[in-house]
């Protein structure tokens, strides 16, 4: 067995982080996950992902979160996942024209609405365990949006949450619509959502969808990251959960996201290079 034979089972983030944040920067696929061997657990997953944070030349502006699929939470002891997300990736929705976002040719993309979180105040640095009325204190505004799910990695879901983890969670941008107001005199069931894709609808939704409501998936955050280093701070922005699914894009599609009353956000995917 030669040395590099040798390396390649072995799982190591300082290796992994740097080619995935290179590929991100150049706009371009990776072939397979670097190194061939993915984080087995959890802490590995975000050890990858904390380097990468750290290699990666802009702010942590907030974060995102996804469901574990139902197969993997017993193994892994979590139902949800966090990722990062940095300040020049995010957009303010356009009301003239759609939002343009990168396809990273053979790699990943997709789009997701979203229910979205601006924190009202610092988190404190030591609470890591969070209940969803606690959560709901920190909740600045509630606001509309859509994620960009994107990686250099085109099998990153289909290799599992751990991978979706060391890859900044395969957040690859944030587009940001117009506040909730009153959301808290409002039912999760009477905020609608509904996806098209080139003019076909492909979801329908509510708040209501996100398991345990939006403020469960911000208590999960506020425990996961403060546990991490990096507790929430004010202004803040977090993604809570994808409604109507996650749906994937190429570049030259085009997104329309309905919020019904609560405004709307189009965007288009266009190639990374």
């Amino acid at each position: 067995m030669t040395v590099s034979e040798a390396d390649s089972e072995v799982f190591a983030p300082a290796v992994i982080a740097p080619q995935f944040v290179k590929a991100r920067q150049d706009g371009v696929s990776v072939p397979g996950y670097p190194g061939g061997v993915i984080p087995a657990t959890v802490a590995e997953g975000y050890a990858v992902q904390d380097i990468a944070i750290g290699l990666w030349p802009d702010e942590l502006v907030g974060w995102k979160v996804g469901l574990v699929p139902p197969q993997h939470r017993e193994r892994l002891g979590v139902d949800r996942l966090a990722g990062c997300i940095f300040k020049s990736k995010v957009q303010d929705a356009k009301s003239d024209e759609p939002n343009a976002f990168r396809a990273i040719a053979g790699g990943f993309c997709a789009v997701e609405a979203e229910f979205i979180v601006r924190v009202g105040k610092d988190a404190p640095a030591d609470k890591t365990q969070w209940t969803a009325e606690e959560a709901a204190d920190y909740v600045g505004e509630l606001l509309v949006g859509v994620e960009i799910a994107g990686s250099p990695l085109a099998t990153i879901n289909a290799l599992g949450p751990t991978v979706v983890m060391s890859d900044f969670g395969n957040n690859d941008g944030q587009i940001i619509g117009q506040a909730i107001l009153n959301w808290r005199d409002i039912a999760w069931e009477d905020m609608p959502v509904e996806t098209f894709i080139n003019g076909q609808s492909v979801g329908v939704a509510t708040a209501a969808t996100i398991p345990g409501s939006p403020l469960a998936a911000l208590a999960f955050l506020l425990g996961t990251v403060a546990a991490r280093g990096r507790p929430l701070k004010k202004g803040m922005i977090v993604t809570t959960g994808a409604t109507t699914g996650i749906h994937d894009v190429v570049a030259g599609d085009v997104a329309h996201v309905s919020f019904g009353p609560f405004g709307s956000v189009d965007c288009v995917a266009v190639p990374a290079n």
